[in-house]
């Protein structure tokens, strides 16, 4: 995969960074930015020049599309620095095509290749500083599209901006997280948004997850939209069971993000000989599994949070607990090998990872 340079990339450097301020060992995620920010708007029927600036506010109508009827989509990636200062992105391609797909559900135009993959190594050259050496540590990649023509009829946006925008990152979650599995709330539904990374979609979880942390939970475990009665998604991320010793998710379907890291957490359990499952799975089954003590481990994954281990769920107002982890666990042994892959300290049997040079 190697970015095509015919985009006419326009760079303008900022004047003075702002890192000598920043405290790497205290960050609070996703509220400090780097120096530069990549944008590209799309006007007449077709992208224009893109181009990297300064990181600053901008200036777009109260009647910006947007606004109204939420034409927006996002990406979360990370790239990662090695102990020889190389730069590495983890399946960029994934989220090229991802970001495609979900702006294409919202009526919004795909966005180049080319222009995706220059802008954001040259981002990335820029901002490299930023980057910090070490495993929990990486640079935090938000690309995102906004619907932003000034009107407020109810149709697709005539105009849009990409953007990409970074920030650096700790570990997201810390220890483990105790969930609430939905009976009420859904987050998406057949023939929806749900797979996918639409703003709204984020937007309607933040309601039933505050009720859910006014009980001491962090996260909801969604369940499908007709019956809840089959669990799908945690919060912002897929969700794995360990019961017995098979490693257990959800499929894919139009109310289920494709996520990148679920699909090579998949590929890594395989390689290292756990057996995997891809199927429906019940609330009842779980709920079973747990008081038989045959239901070792809960684990969501994600861009931001890796893999983060569940200690406990509530369902029909009662709590279920699960076994305390030790480094055997299949959720620490997919998250070591998943960021020795990353931090390039360890084997990319798949070629996942992607050298920014």
């Amino acid at each position: 995969m190697n970015p095509i340079n015919n985009t006419n990339l326009h760079i303008e450097k900022a004047s003075t960074s702002k890192i000598d301020a920043v405290d790497f060992d205290n960050l609070n995620f996703g509220k400090t930015f780097t120096d530069h920010m990549f944008m590209c708007d799309f006007e007449n029927g077709a992208w224009q020049q893109p181009k990297i600036v300064p990181y600053q506010p901008m200036s777009i109508e109260p009647s910006a599309r947007v606004f109204h009827y939420g034409q927006a989509v996002f990406e979360g990636m990370k790239a990662y620095k090695d102990d020889d200062d190389r730069v590495f992105l983890f399946r960029p391609d994934e989220n090229q095509k991802r970001i495609n797909t979900s702006a294409a559900r919202l009526a919004i135009p795909e966005f180049p290749e080319n222009y995706f993959f220059e802008g954001l190594t040259e981002l990335l050259k820029l901002d490299s500083a930023w980057i910090q050496k070490g495993k929990g540590n990486s640079l935090y990649i938000r690309p995102f599209v906004i619907a932003i023509e000034p009107a407020i009829a109810a149709s697709p946006s005539e105009a849009y901006r990409f953007m990409i925008i970074c920030s650096p990152a700790k570990a997201y979650y810390t220890g483990t997280v105790k969930v609430l599995i939905a009976e009420q709330f859904s987050r998406s539904a057949n023939g929806g948004v749900g797979y996918a990374k639409a703003a709204g979609n984020y937007a309607a979880q933040f309601y039933p997850t505050s009720l859910a942390m006014k009980k001491g939970l962090q996260q909801i475990i969604w369940t499908d939209a007709d019956t809840h009665e089959y669990l799908e998604e945690a919060g912002t991320m897929n969700i794995f069971f360990r019961i017995g010793d098979k490693l257990v998710t959800a499929p894919n379907n139009d109310r289920i993000l494709d996520g990148v890291t679920r699909k090579s957490i998949l590929q890594l359990a395989e390689d290292m000989g756990i057996t995997t499952e891809v199927r429906r799975i019940s609330v009842a089954e779980i709920k079973t599994a747990s008081e038989k003590g045959e239901l070792k481990e809960i684990f969501g994954t994600g861009t931001a949070a890796v893999i983060s281990p569940v200690s406990s769920f509530e369902h029909g107002e009662k709590t279920f607990t699960l076994p305390e982890l030790d480094k055997n666990s299949y959720s620490s042994r997919l998250k070591e090998r998943m960021l020795n892959i990353q931090h390039n300290t360890g084997d990319d049997p798949h070629s996942w990872r992607y050298e920014v040079k």
